[in-house]
């Protein structure tokens, strides 16, 4: 897949948290070809990812080893990457973990860590990047949704609450913060065919049932999120906030 370049990318600072698989990996792919210079955190070990993307693009991402939801080891990524590329001036809360759950069997410990991840993460992330894009004049984030809240499914009510207060978090940064020309963005992907949803939740019967309910017949790659983050990134996007893009292959309809 080829996507549009947009110069103003190149050499601007980059953050993507959970960068270095599934639809992070992707990303990171697509800022590196646009030749931003990209840090990712994620827990897992991403040094061979960096290896691999540093061959295929010819620019290395710098990976930081980090759990989002410890706020203190996000907040120092943060700063190690702004020490090698410079004031974040674009941020992809990506990081996500969409564990199956049910209501009655949801403990509080389950419920602490699942809103750790999916949002608590995301705003001290923001949190992070905000002072340096302040005083760079202003910056995008790009905040990682689901339509999976639009359709009310059920089977992960934590993660749809999240994903919901996703979208009010994202319109209140906005308003805060567009004086000083930060735009704050959500993406509401559909179901992606990562890795990980084909080895834990994909079926032959479930996808039919999901792609009958698209308007365009293809399954979702992580690849076809790549577009539409970097047009809310770069200055194509400069009069865009408080916005919800949702790329699903026509699941939802919104306005």
């Amino acid at each position: 897949m080829t996507h549009p370049i947009f110069p103003d990318l190149q050499g601007r600072s980059v953050f993507i948290t959970g960068g270095g698989s599934g639809i992070g990996a992707a990303l990171t792919e697509g800022f590196l070809r646009q030749g931003a210079r990209v840090a990712f955190v994620q827990r897992r070990d991403g040094a061979a990812f960096a290896d691999d993307m540093s061959r295929r693009t010819g620019n290395r991402p710098l990976f930081i080893a980090c759990d989002v939801t410890d706020t203190d080891a996000l907040r120092a990524a943060v700063d190690q990457a702004q020490v090698a590329h410079g004031p974040v001036s674009v941020l992809v809360n990506n990081a996500a973990n969409d564990q199956r759950h049910e209501t009655l069997t949801t403990d509080e410990a389950f419920w602490d860590w699942s809103i750790a991840v999916n949002l608590k993460s995301y705003f001290f992330a923001a949190q992070a990047v905000l002072p340096g894009m302040i005083a760079a004049g202003g910056g995008s984030i790009i905040n990682f949704s689901s339509i999976s809240y639009m359709m009310g499914n059920a089977g992960y009510p934590v993660y749809t609450t999240a994903n919901s207060g996703i979208n009010g978090m994202t319109r209140s940064l906005a308003r805060e913060f567009g004086p000083k020309r930060v735009r704050v963005n959500a993406l509401a992907p559909g179901w992606v065919l990562t890795q990980k949803q084909k080895d834990l939740w994909v079926t032959p019967e479930g996808l039919r049932a999901h792609l009958d309910r698209q308007c365009l017949p293809d399954p979702l790659q992580p690849e076809d999120m790549v577009g539409g983050v970097l047009f809310l990134a770069s200055d194509a996007s400069r009069m865009m906030t408080g916005q919800a893009l949702v790329i699903d292959g026509g699941v939802v309809v919104t306005g």
